[in-house]
């Protein structure tokens, strides 16, 4: 801003007149019939004149020059317009605006080179009505604008000029360019109007912008928009000022750092302390001792280099060295030597976990298979089931038995990307990923390494977690993972990974694809009171300070607690409440009061108070329509009951008990089966027309689907309508269709055990479900019949009883009318 003002008064050569740059005369003293009736015009470029202003103009062009010297010889007046576009050589009528001032040319310079220079003085604005001609310069017809008489008095006045001269005046501070001499001037102004216009000719701002403020009709307006770009310019130099400030600043604190740092090394020398540079060589003897790839101490080294080279204050240096550590830290070519034992390897998975036979053969033939092919590359296991079935502690005992180290990660509510991978380092608190993290606990690079809960696993914006894991559970790419904070690729081929997962429906199917399922069921009533004596009691007794007793729980006060204390697949809650009774025993010990010496049914009621669950028991034979069926649930099997019942209607079927879509559909089928084979099993058509159904479930507030129902409820239905017998003691699972055939379900260990605690003396299945049968342990099947059907009409011919119930329902039948 006032570049202008730089510029020394101009004196011609053969002359003494001075020539003022500011001009305390009126600057707005012409008339409109002091403007003759064409103006000459003058385009200028890079610049736009105001009234009252004196300014120099070199003209180049020779159409202006023209120009001047016919203005110069006249009455001195032209018409001062900007250009729009200054590297226009030529402006036509349209490369020009339509506002300017009206100029009085005060003296013509012309120069050796030939250029003229004129000095002229803005003395009023104007409009262009129309341009009269272009050649041989331009002229135009115009309208001379008057400015209204400002009341100096008005407040708003004052304060715009106040405002005006201060942010002049703050300029003039901030901006050392400027010549002192710029302060006297602004102080000499005191028109009101001038003092608008010369700031505004002096703004430093693009040509457009100035031409906004010409044009702007009223002064007042005209000085709050001028305000407003000066208020911008202070702040753009106030910003260039704190810039060059802080340069200024940090170079100077380096060069101080510089000395101190000197100043330090010497009197470390002197003290015999370790500076940064011994540390460093300390890593560097560490890093070649080291087993690590080639890679790896390529890297290594390269990083030592670039730390050595860093100013120890620096902000990356901590960063660095903290990398350079975790890289020495991991376990790159360590490795423990395998025990290859299968057979105490067997021994420790029979001691860790009774039960789950089918699971532990399963993970001694993976580890058979290490031993033959020494080669870890392979499907990674995940085992599946419901929660507290000893899923995670499978993964201890192989890492027992294999004698590697065990490391867990947990995976649930894990939702970015980053705690796989690790950040880069260039974020602030970078780390590398829980991979790496965990791979560094385990001081080996073939620890066990259970990922657990990898259903649990969620994707958001940060990432999807689960696919990152693809490259760490492929054995054909993990012997190169890339974390992102390591920056150097990392074998895991030699890890063996074991997920845990509670459902296979939220993993992705692709992770899934790389993982061998092992499903584990809950365990059943028997493995429980086996797991409860073997391991949770003396766990309990141990943890209570009771190690050393000789208390005991009896088999029926076990029972008691698994049947009607819990509902659960794992044996957790089974823990907890044994631990209740522990406890309660353990506090009458500590106050020295009578402990009973075995634990029996009265007292685990005594302490855990009223039963919480009711087992379901056989029921008789003796209301139609009544069958019992068998229900696999998460916590086990159980046995159902499914209900029919007929009154007078027109041949609706009611289905009640919160029964799932699959379980309704059984139900249609089975009614719909007995409908087209009416004739053959004895039962009058007409009953179906004239008769409603309706089929009940207990227990009502329990949600139940699934296939398995539907001879039972088919046995149910031919029961009502003939009001036959159910063979007492009788229990059955199994899916039908409409042509009557019966097709196998799963669950069968369960449902069996349930129907054996239940007093289920004789079973259905279908014949396809004889192999599940096979594999269950012989002890358990001790008092239980088989019969094996293929079709519906072996189901009622062993269901049925040729017998009636009591007082059986007699159908009053109608002959349906013919319209």
């Amino acid at each position: 801003m006032f570049k202008e003002l730089a510029i020394a008064p101009m004196v011609q050569e053969d002359s003494e007149e001075l020539v003022q740059l500011i001009n305390p005369d009126q600057e707005t003293d012409l008339k409109p019939e002091d403007i003759p009736g064409e103006l000459l015009i003058l385009p200028i470029k890079n610049t736009v004149l105001f009234p009252g202003v004196v300014i120099p103009i070199t003209v180049t062009r020779q159409k202006s020059i023209r120009l001047i010297k016919k203005a110069y010889q006249g009455n001195r007046m032209v018409g001062v317009i900007a250009q729009k576009n200054k590297l226009t050589e030529d402006p036509a009528i349209e490369d020009i605006y339509r506002f300017g001032t009206v100029a009085r040319i005060i003296k013509m310079l012309v120069l050796p080179d030939g250029n003229t220079t004129v000095i002229m003085q803005g003395k009023n604005r104007f409009s262009v009505k129309e341009f009269v001609q272009e050649d041989p310069y331009l002229t135009a017809n115009v309208d001379l604008i008057v400015e209204p008489q400002l009341d100096l008095n008005s407040k708003e006045v004052q304060a715009l000029i106040q405002s005006l001269k201060d942010a002049a005046s703050k300029i003039l501070r901030l901006n050392p360019e400027i010549p002192q001499e710029a302060q006297v001037a602004l102080d000499n102004i005191q028109s009101t109007p001038f003092l608008i216009h010369f700031l505004s000719s002096n703004l430093n701002v693009e040509v457009s912008e100035k031409q906004k403020i010409l044009e702007t009709s009223n002064i007042i307006d005209r000085g709050t928009l001028l305000l407003q770009y000066m208020l911008k310019e202070i702040q753009m130099l106030e910003i260039k000022n704190e810039i060059q400030k802080k340069v200024h600043t940090d170079i100077d604190q380096q060069q101080r750092d510089y000395f101190l740092r000197q100043q330090i090394k010497v009197l470390q020398d002197e003290l015999g302390y370790d500076g940064p540079d011994k540390e460093i060589e300390k890593l560097r003897l560490r890093g070649a001792a080291k087993k690590w790839p080639k890679s790896a101490a390529d890297h290594f080294n390269k990083e030592l280099d670039k730390l050595q080279r860093m100013n120890p204050q620096a902000a990356e240096f901590p960063v660095s060295m903290n990398y350079v550590e975790l890289m020495l830290d991991l376990p790159w070519e360590d490795f423990t030597t395998d025990d290859f034992d299968l057979k105490r390897a067997s021994k420790i998975l029979d001691k860790d976990h009774f039960g789950l036979e089918k699971v532990k053969s399963r993970i001694l033939e993976y580890l058979a298979v290490l031993k033959l092919k020494q080669d870890m590359k392979g499907p990674i296991l995940c085992l599946y089931g419901p929660p507290g079935v000893g899923k995670t502690s499978l993964g201890k005992s192989i890492a027992r038995s294999l004698q590697r180290n065990y490391v867990r990660m947990s995976l649930g509510g894990v939702h970015d990307e980053a705690e796989i991978r690790g950040h880069r380092k260039t974020y602030i608190g970078a780390m590398p990923g829980k991979i790496i993290q965990n791979i560094k606990k385990a001081k080996s690079s073939n620890p066990v390494f259970v990922l657990d809960e990898i259903d649990k696993i969620r994707s958001d914006f940060r990432g999807d977690p689960s696919s990152a894991l693809l490259e760490v559970l492929d054995p054909e790419q993990n012997n190169t993972f890339n974390d992102n904070y390591l920056e150097v690729e990392y074998d895991l081929s030699k890890v063996l990974f074991i997920a845990t997962a509670n459902s296979l429906d939220t993993i992705q199917p692709a992770l899934r694809d790389r993982m061998e399922i092992i499903e584990i069921t809950g365990y059943t009533v028997e493995e429980k009171l086996q797991i409860a004596i073997r391991h949770l009691v003396p766990k309990q007794l141990l943890e209570h300070g009771l190690g050393n007793s000789s208390i005991k729980f009896a088999k029926a006060a076990l029972l008691k607690i698994i049947g009607h204390y819990t509902r659960e697949s794992g044996v957790r809650t089974l823990e907890r409440k044994i631990g209740s009774v522990v406890r309660s025993i353990a506090k009458a010990v500590a106050f020295d009061e009578t402990t009973p010496k075995e634990v029996n049914e009265a007292y685990v009621v005594k302490i855990l108070g009223p039963e919480i669950f009711d087992e379901e028991l056989y029921q008789d034979n003796e209301t139609a329509g009544v069958v019992t069926g068998l229900a696999w649930t998460q916590v086990g099997g159980d046995i159902l009951f499914v209900e029919s019942s007929v009154s007078r209607g027109k041949g609706q079927l009611t289905l009640s008990g919160q029964l799932g879509d699959v379980m309704k559909e059984s139900a249609v089928a089975a009614l719909s089966f007995l409908k087209s084979n009416a004739t053959t099993l004895g039962i009058d058509h007409r009953v179906f027309q004239q008769y409603d159904l309706h089929v009940h479930v207990p227990a009502g507030a329990v949600p139940k689907d699934g296939p398995s129902a539907g001879i039972t409820m088919l046995t149910s239905l031919a029961s009502i309508f003939t009001q036959r017998k159910v063979k007492a003691r009788l229990a059955m699972t199994g899916e039908i269709t409409l042509r009557g055939k019966v097709l196998p379900v799963g669950g069968i260990k369960e449902k069996v055990l349930a129907a054996k605690r239940s007093g289920i003396k004789e079973i259905i299945l279908s014949a396809k479900n004889r192999k599940d049968i096979e594999e269950i342990e012989k002890h358990y099947l001790k008092g239980l019949t088989f019969h094996y059907v293929t079709t519906v009409e072996e189901v009622l011919k062993i269901a049925l009883l040729r017998d009636k119930v009591k007082r059986p329902l007699e159908f009053a039948l109608t002959d349906a009318k013919v319209a």
